[in-house]
């Protein structure tokens, strides 16, 4: 016999589980889901650009890169091993989004994953991650707007979703 929960949005719960032959047994569990987006991400400044955190966890990135490849990251433990998914909903145009997967010396693992490269298995050795927001432009100019940027684990995307740490300081 197996009792299988299933999570409709993140969030801390109780689940209880009663004993219908034994009145007096019963048993609270604790249950955490977690958000499917596994980037890690927060307000950021560097290299021209500005991001904030909107109130539905997307990112808004305001300013001009101060050169081409520049932009602003976020490095964060990484959560899964495996195969994982990176999308992009929306987006602002002469910007780039990619993951790096990095070893416990700082160094990448592998290709980056961005559009390009969507679908990747994490490589074996990697315990964190970089997540790049930056300039794509020869000659960058002024940016304003919104990216919900994604990272979920199979090969599949799904309906964009806030990521859980959304307060992780990022920089340059």
């Amino acid at each position: 016999m197996g009792i299988s929960v299933t999570g409709v949005e993140p969030g801390n719960t109780t689940v209880t589980i009663n004993s219908k032959t034994s009145p007096n047994i019963s048993k609270q569990v604790p249950v955490t889901v977690k958000s499917r987006n596994l980037l890690a991400y927060g307000p950021a400044e560097g290299n021209g650009l500005t991001a904030t955190v909107n109130s539905d966890g997307s990112l808004h990135v305001t300013g001009t890169a101060t050169s081409q490849w520049r932009g602003l990251s976020w490095t964060f433990p990484c959560p899964v091993q495996g195969t994982v998914k990176f999308s992009i909903t929306g987006g602002i145009s002469g910007l780039a989004c990619n993951v790096k997967c990095l070893d416990a010396n700082d160094n990448q693992l592998g290709e980056q994953i961005n559009n390009t490269n969507s679908v990747m298995a994490i490589p074996a050795g990697t315990v964190s991650l970089f997540l790049n927001v930056i300039s794509t432009e020869a000659t960058p100019t002024a940016k304003d707007g919104d990216i919900r940027v994604q990272l979920e684990s199979g090969n599949t995307a799904h309906e964009w979703m806030r990521p859980d740490n959304t307060s992780l300081r990022g920089g340059v």
